[in-house]
């Protein structure tokens, strides 16, 4: 990796809890919260408190937060890793799912291997669909500007953080390496409906955000077919990351999620 300067910034997003106990007695089942590809863990703290009735599990995937030094090991790989951590931190039973852009990607191929495991799964900004040459092309610039300090706190700009959120942000994202985001990127881009993912996968519902590219859009109509009892929506108004563009939002309809419902003012496809 190159060196970024002073690397006292990066300490925080070492520090990271994994498992949250249930603040309260503890009168639902647990949910595990997947990150997205240029976060991690800490990426959730909007929704802890509202899930304060519960146990909350907010992983580091493999390559990120804590894990950062770790090799990407495939999406397969990665979802498997989730189960086992899962029950490292002591949840020997079924628990709900919710993933972001990788963490939704990762939540399916969790799905698909272990769905014996899930309760019901909210993923939202999941690309199932082939991306563009363009699209390639922009991920391969990136990927050069990797290191670059500006390029994170252009980012962090660009998704709206406040001003602790674009330093975690920042910090966070220099120490992802860069060999583990283009494995990641070159999976990812190449799309694909889980194996073994379809109608015996249980409760889903699926989201893109109405600003999300394209790819995800589409990424709806596979997964619909793949598994026709998915409940598929479209966030209205927002942009890829609307956990942090809308709070409200995105938490109201995680618990109307977590009750068996489906928030109304998320739209049907």
């Amino acid at each position: 990796m190159t060196e970024h300067g002073d690397t006292t910034e990066h300490a925080d997003t070492t520090e990271h809890r994994e498992l949250h106990p249930a603040a309260v007695a503890p009168a639902s089942d647990p949910v595990v919260l997947l990150h997205g590809g240029t976060a991690a863990g800490w990426m959730w703290q909007e929704q802890l408190d509202v899930l304060r009735d519960r146990a909350a599990l907010t992983l580091d995937l493999p390559g990120f937060g804590r894990r950062a030094a770790e090799p990407w090991p495939g999406l397969e790989a990665a979802a498997d890793d989730v189960v086992a951590r899962v029950r490292r931190l002591g949840v020997t039973g079924r628990f709900h799912l919710v993933g972001l852009s990788l963490g939704a990607i990762t939540a399916l191929r969790v799905l698909a291997r272990h769905p014996d495991a899930v309760l019901s799964t909210f993923a939202t900004g999941a690309i199932l669909a082939p991306v563009s040459r363009r699209t390639r092309a922009l991920a391969r610039l990136q990927l050069a500007l990797w290191d670059a300090r500006w390029f994170w706190r252009a980012q962090a700009r660009m998704y709206g953080l406040d001003e602790e959120g674009r330093r975690l942000f920042v910090a966070h994202g220099l120490t992802l390496r860069r060999e583990n985001m283009a494995a990641l990127t070159r999976e990812v881009f190449g799309g694909g409906v889980p194996q073994g993912f379809g109608y015996g996968s249980g409760r889903i519902l699926a989201i893109a955000a109405e600003h999300d590219p394209a790819p995800i859009h589409r990424s709806l109509e596979l997964l619909g077919a793949a598994a026709p009892q998915a409940e598929l929506r479209v966030a209205p108004g927002m942009h890829h990351i609307w956990s942090i563009e809308d709070v409200d939002l995105f938490n109201a309809a995680l618990l109307a999620w977590l009750r068996g419902e489906v928030d109304p003012r998320l739209l049907p496809v």
